[in-house]
């Protein structure tokens, strides 16, 4: 089923029903929001644009970004979303790669963009005249199996891969979101506030199925004031946030003394979530917060920690289901395997690995990646978890940044949540130096003014001795890239001698 038919259908069921806003603005009701979908589609046909083309776009969030989403899925061709926080080279890569066969881009962005790309400004006059193009009369046939979006992974250790996401992946995340996350109607109101071309815009899909509103900030990103007053003024927002957008939210709500009325579901995703971090953020915000777990290569769709066992305070291990990631969601199996890939016991740590029907079919003319991440039908996420026998899954790293020190494994995580336990460290981040005599020794970059003795203190009443960093290197802030992932490979770097 080609995605959107859910657009076309919720016009059809309440045309005059709200759809787009920017900021407080309404843009669009559904009924404009399918018209436009179906001119820009019929302006891509008469374009020469066919099924399974690929169409990219190269803009900050605003609500002409879902008229196109929708209008190239109507024409039955695959989105290419393109974080806006790119540079112009890193976006030429990605139009190359994907044969891209026209991009629609910011203004401020086009002008970065090699001039042999068939690029497209909008918002515009060019594109305000493709509005007016002749409408498509229904949406274009898509199998379950087509391709609907190219997701180009964030890429921290080298060139992005392109996840082929089809029709049915997004299906799967979507009734997944509805079973295992959160119940979403035409009440509710989509925040975008973090990038489109991201988690955020995949959970686009359920709120156009539900008729809710979509509201793009008027900055076009994620200022904590905005997202207050927004909040407050739409009510029932949903909103999916990185975890240090969690923290920056809550933090800059506790000061100036706002509680966040109006927030309904906050889902974190994309990185680790400290445990102090969600505990201080539902002390303040209250049960208004969920996590998944996933990847491009299994998007959203990997595991979910609901609203309950987040602000669950009487279970006899609250804590430790709080520093999961959560369960299964209903359409994948999740298991813990050693190196060959074979079921370890609970409480043993292993990789993660998924299957089921929101797992990629392959990356984009990658067969050598796609052949090395997909064994026996199970996506090898290359992250290392365990389980425990109620099924809840702990990450504690990404593989290749697990530190072997002295023969013994140090999750770098673990060691982070313990320096962030001290109210003077802002963040943390933990990785491993080559050592002549123990293989790894562990060294924590941290941000904020705390004796290392103290540090020593809170590591050895915490952890094994063998855990503890062995050096503190402090910095103003960490490197990250533009979906707020800590870029340990500069780390790293800022280690060679």
């Amino acid at each position: 089923m080609n995605l959107a038919h859910w657009l076309a259908r919720s016009a059809q069921a309440g045309g005059e029903r709200p759809a787009l806003f920017l900021g407080e603005t309404q843009v669009a009701n559904y009924a404009e929001f399918d018209a436009g979908a179906r001119a820009v589609a019929g302006w891509l046909q008469a374009k020469g644009i066919k099924p399974g083309d690929r169409v990219a776009i190269f803009m900050k969030n605003t609500p002409e970004y879902l008229i196109l989403f929708y209008g190239i899925w109507y024409a039955g061709a695959a989105v290419v979303p393109i974080n806006a926080k790119l540079h112009g080279r890193e976006a030429d890569f990605i139009l190359d790669d994907s044969g891209a066969k026209l991009v629609f881009a910011s203004p401020d962005l086009a002008h970065g963009l090699r001039q042999d790309h068939r690029v497209l400004v909008a918002p515009s006059d060019a594109y305000r005249a493709i509005l007016a193009a002749v409408p498509v009369d229904a949406v274009a046939d898509r199998g379950a199996d087509d391709l609907a979006w190219l997701f180009y992974t964030s890429g921290t250790t080298g060139k992005p891969k392109a996840v082929i996401i089809t029709h049915g992946m997004g299906l799967s995340m979507a009734l997944c979101y509805g079973v295992d996350v959160d119940q979403v109607s035409g009440e509710d109101t989509a925040l975008y506030a973090a990038p489109l071309s991201h988690g955020a815009g995949l959970y686009n899909l359920m709120h156009v199925q539900a008729g809710a509103r979509h509201v793009c900030p008027a900055s076009g990103g994620f200022d904590v004031p905005e997202i207050l007053d927004l909040a407050e003024h739409f009510g029932r927002v949903h909103m999916f946030a990185a975890p240090t957008m969690v923290k920056r939210l809550t933090d800059g709500a506790r000061a100036v003394g706002r509680s966040g009325d109006g927030l309904r579901t906050i889902v974190y995703a994309g990185g680790p979530m400290y445990t102090t971090d969600i505990i201080d953020a539902v002390d303040h915000f209250g049960p208004v917060f969920a996590q998944i777990y996933g990847q491009g290569e299994c998007p959203m769709g990997i595991t979910a920690l609901h609203r309950v066992c987040v602000a669950d305070r009487e279970h006899p291990n609250w804590r430790g289901r709080l520093g999961s990631v959560g369960r299964a969601q209903a359409a994948v199996e999740v298991r813990i395997g050693d190196a060959d890939g074979r079921p370890v016991a609970d409480g043993v740590a292993g990789e993660i690995m998924v299957r089921g029907q929101t797992v990629m079919p392959g990356y984009w003319n990658n067969r050598g990646a796609t052949e090395a991440t997909l064994k026996d039908g199970w996506l090898m996420t290359g992250d290392v978890g365990m389980m425990d026998d109620e099924g809840f899954v702990t990450l504690q790293d990404r593989s290749k940044d697990v530190i072997i020190t002295g023969g013994s494994n140090v999750y770098p995580r673990e060691v982070e949540e313990v320096l962030l336990e001290h109210a003077g460290i802002i963040e943390a981040s933990v990785i491993g130096r080559a050592h002549a005599e123990w293989g790894e020794e562990v060294v924590a970059f941290i941000v904020g003014q705390v004796p290392e003795a103290e540090l020593d203190a809170l590591c050895l009443n915490r952890i094994a001795r063998f855990k503890r960093p062995k050096t503190y290197i402090r910095v103003e802030s960490l490197p990250k890239n533009n979906y707020g992932k800590v870029l340990k490979t500069e780390l790293r770097a800022l280690l060679k001698p």
